[in-house]
């Protein structure tokens, strides 16, 4: 039996962030992952962050072989490609596997402990308060306890622990399958360079990638990240069929070379609510709090991560770990990205219920305007003004039910960043503050 003051499950962005952070505030930190620690880091993914995230967290940015390449914006493409916006926003693409081996090293240097090739199995509760995990030595096939007074769970979107947690904890245990993007991406060599190598692209495409989008983001040179999503719905059609029908088909890519592949599920909602447990935490894919309309999760997990580690170090010195001593890491999540997120997400709903007629239009006529995204992206309230309204309806008069919704749209958008911006201070009024908060969002599922 092993004993640490933080146990984290997961050495991805989030857990190396919080294990890192941690182990700096002076706490007996270890981390575990089933991978082996040269492949920590490798993962599926669009390989962007933002700019903002290095600033915001105080790292230093992407350089030598870590920097694929720098990005000034994004590139977001109507079905029929006859509107094109320009969002822009600086940051960059990372080598993946080099970026996270760049995060456990930091979070190695600090002092905590890494248990490699070990995978988290189930959790360890007494007395109504979470003290760890068991876990599962790959290598040498035994199952061991890892014992902590705090236990963070960065173990990534399919949460082992999540699932396996008393139900009188109302944790979300699992996520609908509307609220979750199935993915596909190759990493290609194309022959030549892409035109705009330092913009991101997305395809809006209902036809191709229904309730999702076609990515091509640049990795430098004549590299790309291509891939496609679709929402894991009934009847939903495979991405990796429609990418290789539809997309690398086409003459653009008909003599490019595959270098690596790769598929997964990327929750596309608002986080789960609440992150936090008796002795329990929730940071990155495990409290899904990736971005809901692009599903960019790097930078927000790794905010998680320090803020998570943060509230741990502060109730170590107290020795209280309840839900109620762990919920400022919560409050102070909701308040800033989760605020900016259950916007997001609700635009997500608006943009998955549009059709490709209706997306054509609208995009044409800017009855949704490259500033209206990048608001929407900012997390900024989706104010349209007497003027704007006027001049859009008349753009839009032939589809008046579309100008409709968006404003409808808004108005949920508004009044949830609102409520989110009141969130409760403890847990004895969230039980309230959700019943109102459920009630404003569930407008969002009928716009």
């Amino acid at each position: 039996m092993d004993r640490f003051d933080i146990v984290v499950v997961g050495a991805g962005v989030a857990g190396c962030m919080a294990a890192c952070k941690a182990a700096e505030l002076g706490s007996k930190v270890c981390f575990i992952d089933r991978k082996s620690r040269s492949k920590i880091g490798e993962k599926v993914c669009g390989d962007a962050i933002s700019k903002s995230h290095f600033d915001q967290l105080k790292i230093s940015y992407p350089s030598g072989e870590e920097l694929a390449c720098r990005i000034k914006g994004i590139l977001v493409y109507s079905p029929d490609l006859g509107a094109v916006y320009n969002v822009r926003g600086e940051g960059f693409i990372v080598n993946r596997l080099l970026f996270g081996q760049r995060l456990l090293n930091r979070a190695l240097n600090a002092g905590a402990l890494l248990y490699d090739n070990t995978a988290a199995v189930e959790p360890i509760i007494e007395e109504n308060s979470m003290k760890g995990v068991k876990v599962r030595d790959l290598a040498k096939d035994e199952i061991i306890e890892v014992h902590g007074k705090v236990t963070i769970d960065a173990s990534g979107f399919h949460s082992l622990l999540r699932r396996k947690l008393p139900p009188e904890w109302h944790v979300e245990s699992n996520v609908a399958g509307q609220d979750v993007v199935l993915c596909y991406r190759e990493i290609r060599e194309l022959k030549d360079e892409l035109k705009d190598p330092n913009y991101c692209k997305i395809y809006l495409n209902q036809a191709v990638a229904p309730s999702g989008y076609i990515w091509v983001f640049p990795k430098g040179g004549t590299k790309v990240n291509i891939g496609l999503g679709v929402q894991k719905k009934e009847g939903f059609v495979n991405p990796k069929t429609q990418l290789y029908k539809c997309i690398l088909s086409q003459p653009t890519y008909a003599s490019s070379k595959l270098e690596h592949g790769g598929g997964g599920e990327v929750s596309a909602r608002k986080p789960i609510d609440p992150l936090v447990a008796n002795g329990l935490m929730f940071v990155g894919d495990a409290a899904c709090q990736a971005n809901p309309l692009h599903g960019g999760g790097i930078g927000p997990a790794m905010v998680a991560g320090l803020l998570a580690a943060e509230t741990a170090v502060k109730v170590l010195e107290i020795g209280d770990f309840s839900q109620k001593s762990l919920w400022p890491y919560n409050l102070k999540f909701m308040n800033s990205v989760g605020a900016k997120h259950v916007g997001l997400d609700v635009f997500r709903i608006f943009l998955q219920r549009t059709s490709d007629e209706d997306l054509n239009y609208g995009m044409r006529r800017l009855m949704i305007t490259e500033s209206d995204l990048l608001k929407v992206g900012a997390g900024e309230d989706l104010r349209l003004n007497v003027t704007e309204k006027v001049g859009r309806a008349i753009r839009g008069s032939r589809k008046i039910r579309l100008l409709l919704r968006l404003k409808n749209t808004a108005t949920i958008m508004r009044k949830l960043r609102d409520i989110y911006n009141e969130y409760p201070s403890s847990p004895e009024k969230h039980v309230e503050w959700k019943k109102q908060e459920s009630l404003i969002y569930e407008k969002a599922l009928k716009v």
